[in-house]
C-alpha cells in the first residue's frame, strides 16, 4: 500500500468513527423522545436500530486491525488507530444505553405518566452536546477542547442527583409510584453513563494527540465506586 493510499485508509477510519457517533447521537435523541412521549413504536425502532450500530463498530474495528496488521503503524499513527478502536467501543455502549431507555419505555407504557419530564431531557441534551464536542475535538485533534468537554460531566451528575432526590420523594409519598419512578431513575442513570463514556472519548482524543493517558473529571461517587467497564 502506498503512503497516499495508507493516509486515505486512516482518513476513512476517522470517517467511520464520526459516522458511528452520528448514529449514536440519533439513538440517544430518539430514545429520550420516546420516553418523553411514551412512544412504544419509536422505542422499538431504537432497540431494533442498535444492531446497525453494533455492525458498524465491528466493521470499523476490522478496518483498524487490518491497518495494524498490514502497515505496522508507528507512534502517532498507531495511537490514532488505537484511539479509534476505543472510541467506537464507547459509542457502541452509548447506543446500548439508548436501547436500554427504549426498553424502559416499553416496561412502563401501560402505566400513567408519573410526571412531565424536564430534567431527563435536559440531561440528554447536555450529554449529546458533550458527544458532539468530543467528536469535534477528535476531528481537530484539540486536546484543550477535549478537557473542557469532559468537565461538563459534572453538570450531568448534578442533574442526576436532583432527579434521584425527586423520584425518591415520589416513592416515599406513594408506594404505587415505585415501579415508574425506579424505571425513570434507570433511564436517568443510562444518560449519566453516556456522559461518563463521552469523558472516556475525551481521554482517548488526548492520547491520540500526545500519547498521554489522562484521567479526566470524575464525580465523587463515580470515583468511590469505580469498576472496570
Amino acid at each position: 500500500m502506498t503512503r497516499v493510499a495508507y493516509l486515505h485508509e486512516l482518513q476513512e477510519l476517522r470517517d467511520d468513527v464520526v459516522a458511528m457517533a452520528s448514529m449514536t447521537d440519533k439513538a440517544l435523541s430518539r430514545s429520550v423522545d420516546a420516553l418523553r412521549r411514551q412512544d412504544v413504536s419509536l422505542a422499538r425502532e431504537v432497540m431494533a436500530a442498535d444492531r446497525y450500530v453494533n455492525n458498524h463498530r465491528w466493521q470499523t474495528e476490522e478496518r483498524a486491525l487490518h491497518l495494524i496488521a498490514t502497515q505496522g503503524p508507528m507512534a502517532g499513527d498507531l495511537r490514532t488507530i488505537s484511539a479509534a478502536i476505543h472510541i467506537t467501543t464507547e459509542l457502541e455502549r452509548m447506543a446500548d444505553h439508548a436501547a436500554g431507555i427504549g426498553k424502559i419505555v416499553i416496561q412502563i407504557s401501560d402505566e400513567p405518566v408519573l410526571k412531565p419530564l424536564v430534567d431527563i431531557p435536559r440531561m440528554s441534551e447536555i450529554a449529546r452536546e458533550m458527544l458532539a464536542a468530543s467528536v469535534s475535538a477528535y476531528i481537530d485533534g484539540n486536546v484543550e477542547a477535549a478537557r473542557a468537554t469532559a468537565l461538563r460531566d459534572d453538570e450531568v451528575d448534578a442533574l442526576y442527583d436532583q432527579i434521584y432526590r425527586e423520584l425518591l420523594t415520589y416513592m416515599m409519598a406513594d408506594p404505587r409510584t415505585i415501579n415508574r419512578a425506579t424505571r425513570l431513575l434507570w433511564a436517568a442513570h443510562n444518560i449519566e453513563r453516556v456522559a461518563d463514556r463521552v469523558t472516556n472519548i475525551c481521554e482517548w482524543v488526548i492520547f491520540a494527540v500526545n500519547g498521554s493517558l489522562e484521567e479526566l473529571s470524575r464525580s465523587l461517587n463515580e470515583s468511590a465506586m469505580a469498576t472496570p467497564s
